[in-house]
């Protein structure tokens, strides 16, 4: 396969095949974010693409779903994008499931019927990066959207009947916006009905503008565990969703995995028992990105 690194998929996707067909992301600007910041964003070739999905009908065939990398593969064309999908149907007719990651400029480019045409296709889950449901930290971290684009593209998504799989960063307000950051991130949350949650804890990056600068000023703090706990226990309380939320990515120090709203006060209550110490978190040492 084909791959300019580094490759990058959410944790769901750990066992699909990864198929890249643009290289970085079109946005790259979040000022917490460096996982594309060595690439400069392109489409690949439709030659490369389908010598790809060739190795991969070949080389994969146990493998039921596919990952389109990198960073938001909507951008690309609708009548390329359709072409790929055909011919990732035609020669990998046993997968299951395609999924991709989405910000608000790439689902902005795509109508309703577009989407829908890609869902009949294959394409049932797009990632999209919330981060936080505060509009000031959004644009504090030039984020590229505010929170009602995020809601209006949420929609469309679950309109054209694709999943919608929503990451947001637990710590990302610092302590100053901490107890606003939850609770927006709730409201947005609730707002965009999306079917899966995921909660990272937020770990800064060396190299970073938000290291190199507030961070290195000493202005962005970054939470201690019990202050991430109340932080977390803040924005489900504040979620309303029919879904599922899951807080048990590397970074987090106390795994949750909720279906809401049946599971809600069961995590309330078990956070409330980790900040009393009757819980055990993850040792710093075993948190990674």
């Amino acid at each position: 396969m084909d791959y300019v690194e580094p490759i990058f998929r959410p944790p769901s996707e750990a066992y699909s095949i990864l198929l890249q067909i643009t290289v970085g992301c079109s946005h790259n600007k979040c000022r917490f974010c460096e996982m594309y910041k060595t690439k400069r964003f392109s489409i690949k070739s439709d030659e490369i693409i389908m010598k790809d999905i060739e190795e991969a009908a070949r080389d994969y065939r146990h493998v039921k779903r596919l990952f389109l990398c990198d960073g938001d593969d909507l951008i690309v064309p609708q009548k390329r994008l359709v072409k790929i999908l055909e011919s990732i149907n035609e020669k990998m007719p046993w997968i299951e499931r395609i999924g991709t990651y989405a910000n608000t400029k790439s689902i902005k480019m795509k109508s309703v019927e577009d989407l829908k045409e890609l869902k009949k296709l294959g394409l049932k889950i797009a990632y999209m990066g919330l981060e936080s449901g505060d509009d000031e930290i959004l644009k504090q971290m030039n984020k590229g959207a505010d929170t009602k684009k995020m809601i209006d593209m949420a929609h469309k998504i679950k309109e054209a009947g694709i999943k919608l799989s929503v990451t947001v960063l637990n710590g990302l307000g610092s302590r100053e916006r901490s107890f606003n950051h939850a609770k927006e991130t709730g409201r947005v949350l609730s707002e965009m009905k999306p079917d899966y949650v995921g909660a990272l804890s937020f770990m800064i990056t060396p190299g970073t503008p938000l290291y190199k600068e507030e961070y290195t000023r000493g202005e962005f703090k970054i939470l201690e565990p019990n202050e991430l706990l109340e932080e977390i226990g803040v924005m489900i309380a504040h979620t309303d969703i029919n879904g599922l939320f899951h807080a048990n990515h590397a970074s987090n120090y106390l795994p949750i995995r909720a279906k809401l709203p049946e599971d809600k006060n069961k995590i309330l209550k078990l956070i409330d028992e980790a900040l009393k110490g009757k819980v055990k978190l993850k040792p710093e040492h075993m948190r990674a990105l």
